[in-house]
């Protein structure tokens, strides 16, 4: 099954660009530039689209602008408007359980906590669908993680989280043809 959809969460503003919680933007604006790709505010799926062509393929890149919490209504829209199945889309978001420097891709599970993905389950009415999960750490304690994530990574993290982005774009093609196995082979053995 080849991928149609590449989501990033996070929240919009400039004042959580920077932050953790951000880290799926990032990979879709690297995503974005890396294949020549822009992004523009579409009202209809209340979010930023870009279209790109990766490995032969169109497919289209989205920044809810829904905050977080409401990210599901923004997938839902785009991918109910192109016809695109759950299993179409990979969404990539930040991960706690992950230390920075380390990126997964999974299929299907629960939400773990996170609450874009809680709502993107909810709004598809399915937990199908393709994650890259990119580490930021865990602050140790649960009490202080609504605020970790909404806090610029420290230096310390920043190079790390910049490789498994980088990481993560040297699989897309194969995410993106549908060769999911190979891609995590090469992603897992790295970080």
């Amino acid at each position: 099954m080849a991928i149609k959809l590449i989501v990033g969460l996070g929240n919009p503003g400039k004042d959580y660009q920077s932050h953790r919680h951000n880290v799926g933007f990032w990979f879709v604006d690297a995503l974005a530039h890396l294949y020549s790709g822009s992004f523009k505010k579409e009202t209809k799926f209340v979010g930023d689209v870009a279209q790109v062509a990766i490995a032969g393929m169109t497919l289209r890149l989205l920044k809810p602008n829904t905050y977080m919490n409401r990210s599901g209504q923004s997938i839902q829209s785009i991918a109910k408007f192109y016809q695109i199945n759950p299993d179409e889309i990979l969404v990539a978001h930040d991960d706690l359980d992950l230390n920075p420097g380390i990126a997964r891709i999974k299929f299907g599970g629960g939400h773990g906590g996170h609450n874009g993905l809680r709502d993107t389950i909810k709004a598809l009415s399915s937990s199908d669908f393709y994650r890259l999960r990119i580490g930021i750490g865990h602050p140790g304690d649960r009490s202080k993680v609504a605020d970790f994530v909404l806090h610029v990574p420290n230096k310390s993290e920043v190079e790390p989280i910049q490789t498994a982005l980088v990481e993560s774009l040297n699989v897309i093609e194969q995410v993106v043809k549908g060769e999911i196995e190979q891609a995590m082979k090469t992603l897992h053995t790295q970080g």
